[in-house]
């Protein structure tokens, strides 16, 4: 896999299909390989260009802290050192907060924004969950461990787990087999999370913009999406009733042709 310098820190990312660049940027914990269940779907008709955030996969995993600020700003010479001066940019969670900052300070570089799970400021509630997981990061084996007992059952709906069992153990077997992140970087990244507030970059955001949420999630729920589509003029918001906070892997097929269709039309 490709891997690029940028400012001393190395970033490993993954490029498949041809077409028109789009950026994916993974959540919380994640590598760029977050994104399997959609690029059959993009790589039909994008160049999808999916990153390991610094802290995650195979990417240098500097000292923290970290923050989506400096993140968007890593990503956006991440674009300039692989020559792609304007790309479509996704993000879900995590990734999505990235993509609130770097649509805001280098609108110019974002063609298109697809903005899922997102929050805008972290409130009471997401930082007492958050907490949660860093507590359990100091006391459980792995990370892994913290994403498949902590933070999945707030990803995935109850019917996800007793009616789909098997697409839960196949994606706990997913998740152990991708390169374990350590914990100093695992809770570098919650930092970010904790301090994360983009409401001032709202309304700087100029790119053609669709807010997707879960009807059913808990940690970023409309309470967030509403404000994000108020603040971002011309946005678009569509709510997946049945989904919860990682629609991306609960139901493919719909979070596929809702985005793929936002996509194809800028």
């Amino acid at each position: 896999m490709p891997r690029v310098d940028v400012d001393g820190v190395t970033i490993n990312y993954d490029v498949q299909g041809e077409g028109d660049p789009l950026l994916l940027i993974p959540y919380t914990s994640a590598d760029h390989a977050c994104y399997a269940f959609q690029l059959p779907a993009y790589t039909e008709h994008f160049s999808c260009i999916a990153i390991d955030l610094p802290g995650s996969g195979e990417s240098d995993k500097p000292p923290g802290p970290y923050s989506t600020e400096g993140y968007a700003e890593q990503v956006a010479a991440f674009l300039d050192a692989i020559d792609i001066e304007q790309a479509h940019v996704a993000g879900v969670s995590l990734g999505a907060a990235v993509g609130l900052h770097l649509a805001a300070r280098h609108p110019g570089m974002v063609r298109s924004l697809s903005l899922h799970s997102a929050w805008h400021a972290t409130d009471a509630y997401l930082h007492t969950i958050v907490e949660q997981w860093r507590v359990l990061a100091t006391t459980l084996p792995t990370v892994a461990d913290v994403t498949i007992g902590a933070i999945f059952p707030w990803c995935f709906t109850p019917e996800m787990y007793g009616q789909r069992p098997e697409a839960i153990s196949g994606l706990i077997d997913f998740v152990r087999s991708r390169p374990a992140q350590p914990v100093d970087a695992f809770l570098a990244q919650i930092d970010a999370v904790l301090a994360h507030d983009a409401r001032a970059a709202l309304p700087q955001i100029e790119a053609p913009t669709l807010i997707t949420v879960g009807g059913r999630d808990l940690l970023c729920s409309t309470r967030f999406a509403d404000p994000i589509h108020a603040g971002i003029a011309g946005s678009e918001l569509v709510v997946f009733e049945h989904l919860s906070h990682a629609g991306l892997h609960e139901d493919p097929e719909t979070f596929n042709a809702v985005t793929l269709e936002f996509l194809l039309e800028h």
